[in-house]
C-alpha cells in the first residue's frame, strides 16, 4: 500500500508538469486554432537561458528565472506569434504545423551547437528531502511541484474568470468573430495567449530541468507527452489538459514500476490511441461542430 501511495504522488508530480505544458496546447488551440509542435522546445530553451544567466552573469536561480520569463515572453510569446504564426496561419493550419516542426529542429540544433550535446546539471528551485508520513516515503520536491503547479493553474483560472482581460480571452476562444463584432481586440487577446503560453513553458522548465537535466533534446519527450495529455483530456477544455496530464503521469509511473520502465512510453502511446479511438473529443472535452 505504501508503494502505491508513493507511486501515485510521484506520478501526479510528473503529470502536473505534463499538464502545465499541455495547457499551452489548449490555450493556443482555443484562441487561435493553432497547434505548436515546438511546445517542448519552448520548455527546453528557457532552461538553457536560465543556465546562461547563472553561469555567465553569476545570477542566482530565481533572478535568472525572472529574467528568463521576460525573455520567453518577448521571444517565444510576441516573437513567435508575430514572426511565424501571423505570417503562416493565413496559408492554413497545415503550413503552420510544418513551420513549427521546422522551428523544433532549428531550436534543438542551435542549443546543441551553442552549448553541447551533453546534459547540463540544473539546480533545484526548492529543498529536496524525503519525508516519511505514515510509513510512506514522500519526496518534498514532488509535493513542491504539485503545490507550484496548483498555484499556477489556480492563478490562471482566477485571471480568466475574474478579470476583464481574462473574460475577453474566453470570449475570443469561444467565438472570435462574435468577439470582434462586440468590439474586442481579438488580435491582442491572441498575442496575450502566446505570452501566457511562454510563461507557463518557462515555469515548467524551472520544475522539470532539475530532474531531467538541461539537454538539447529535452523538449522531444516533453512536447510529445504534453500533446498526448492535451488530446487525452480534451484539446478544447483547460481542465482537460489538467486531467490528461495527471492521468498520463500516474499511468506511466505505475507501468514503469509494475510492468517495465522500457514500456513506459508505449503505455502512454497506448492510452492516447485508446482515447482517440473511443472518445475523440477527449475524456472531458466537448464535441465541436464546425461549418464547412
Amino acid at each position: 500500500m505504501q508503494d502505491i501511495v508513493q507511486l501515485l504522488i510521484s506520478g501526479l508530480a510528473t503529470g502536473a508538469i505534463y499538464a502545465l505544458i499541455a495547457m499551452g496546447f489548449t490555450l493556443l488551440w482555443q484562441t487561435s486554432g493553432t497547434i505548436n509542435f515546438a511546445q517542448g522546445e519552448f520548455v527546453m530553451v528557457p532552461a538553457f537561458v536560465m543556465l546562461a544567466f547563472m553561469l555567465l552573469l553569476g545570477l542566482p536561480l530565481w533572478a535568472s528565472f525572472m529574467l528568463s520569463l521576460a525573455v520567453s515572453a518577448l521571444a517565444l510569446g510576441f516573437g513567435f506569434e508575430f514572426l511565424i504564426v501571423r505570417r503562416m496561419i493565413r496559408h492554413g493550419v497545415l503550413p503552420l504545423a510544418i513551420g513549427t516542426i521546422g522551428l523544433t529542429l532549428a531550436l534543438r540544433q542551435i542549443v546543441k551547437i551553442t552549448y553541447s550535446a551533453e546534459a547540463q546539471p540544473f539546480p533545484y528551485p526548492m529543498p529536496v528531502e524525503v519525508w516519511h508520513v505514515l510509513g510512506v516515503a514522500v519526496s518534498s520536491y514532488d509535493i513542491g511541484v504539485l503545490v507550484a503547479v496548483g498555484a499556477l493553474v489556480g492563478g490562471l483560472q482566477l485571471f480568466l474568470a475574474r478579470t476583464m482581460t481574462g473574460r475577453a480571452m474566453q470570449a475570443v476562444a469561444q467565438n472570435p468573430e462574435a468577439a470582434r463584432v462586440l468590439g474586442l481586440d481579438v488580435e491582442r487577446m491572441i498575442r496575450l495567449t502566446f505570452v501566457i503560453n511562454a510563461v507557463l513553458a518557462t515555469a515548467a522548465a524551472l520544475l522539470i530541468a532539475p530532474v531531467y537535466l538541461a539537454k538539447f533534446d529535452l523538449g522531444e519527450v516533453l512536447g510529445l507527452k504534453a500533446f498526448f495529455a492535451a488530446i487525452i483530456g480534451g484539446l478544447n477544455q483547460m481542465r482537460g489538459a489538467l486531467v490528461g496530464g495527471l492521468l498520463l503521469g500516474v499511468v506511466e509511473n505505475f507501468a514503469a514500476a509494475y510492468v517495465s520502465a522500457q514500456y513506459k512510453d508505449a503505455v502512454a502511446l497506448a492510452l492516447f490511441v485508446i482515447v482517440i479511438l473511443f472518445r475523440p473529443e477527449g475524456l472531458v472535452g466537448r464535441i465541436e461542430e464546425r461549418k464547412v
